[in-house]
């Protein structure tokens, strides 16, 4: 696990830099990148910078698919907080990506079930997860794997914490009884099944869940703390997210000296 501690805006572009050299060698293959989406506030950000390039600098995401971590179990179709829409939004509209090629969880299937399986077997099919972006929540869940959740769990319904519905309730003009109660997400078994996984974090109010996830012992309570075993996961928090990190300054001094043409 590699931790990198800086600014906002450099914490997005060195994430929008691990997209991009992977989308360029993918291309350059004849191949076709996968890349995994996530909502929240911690990603925005990171496709601030992606739209950017594309616009200005010509980076170009025909071809590749991406998969959203997560959907409400319930949402309209037609409701802004629905992710598929807010990926829509802040993602998918602002470059080039084809809308077919984003997928997500169907929470509003019959069989929810099913659609979780014929979930899991889709990621399976594009050949995985080139580059997984994560979030994080107070509690130290990702994606909506909350506290209690297996180490092994794959794509699957789960209950929403009161926690994390009080989280989430910005997004619902401050009313936690607009989120919803229940949701599909990719298990932590699944995350793990990605090639890259980069977690962004920011605020103070992250700083312990962070400290958990880097520093702490492997426990479902943390669900986080998962990513400690996959062999390619980097953190990328700013100064308050990194507050409460005991070897701080470790990881500053052997991000600065890593060799410039290794990236993260």
């Amino acid at each position: 696990m590699e931790v990198v501690i800086a600014p906002g805006p450099e914490l997005a572009r060195l994430a929008a830099d691990a997209i991009e050299r992977v989308l360029r060698a993918r291309a350059a293959e004849g191949g076709r990148a996968v890349l995994g989406v996530a909502t929240g506030s911690s990603p925005l950000a990171v496709y601030d910078e992606l739209a950017r390039r594309h616009t200005e600098e010509g980076l170009s995401f025909a071809g590749v698919r991406a998969f959203m971590l997560d959907e409400y179990v319930g949402l309209p179709a037609d409701h802004p907080e629905r992710y598929r829409n807010v990926i829509e939004t802040e993602f998918a509209s602002r470059v080039d990506i084809d809308p077919a090629d984003v997928h997500g969880p169907d929470g509003l299937a019959e069989d929810l079930p099913a659609a979780c399986a014929a979930y899991e077997a889709a990621i399976a099919a594009s050949g995985g997860v080139d580059v997984q972006l994560l979030g994080v929540g107070t509690d130290g869940h990702i994606a909506f794997n909350e506290p209690g959740s297996s180490l092994a769990s794959r794509t699957r319904i789960k209950t929403l914490t009161r926690q994390t519905r009080e989280d989430n309730a910005r997004f619902f003009d401050g009313d936690v009884s607009r989120v919803p109660t229940h949701c599909l997400t990719q298990g932590l078994a699944t995350i793990m099944s990605a090639r890259h996984l980069l977690l962004l974090a920011t605020g103070k109010h992250k700083a312990e869940a962070v400290h958990q996830i880097v520093e702490g012992s492997v426990s479902a309570m943390w669900p986080g703390t998962v990513l400690q075993h996959h062999p390619h996961t980097t953190v990328l928090v700013d100064e308050a997210a990194a507050s409460r990190l005991q070897l701080a300054s470790y990881y500053r001094e052997t991000f600065a000296a890593k060799p410039d043409w290794q990236g993260i």
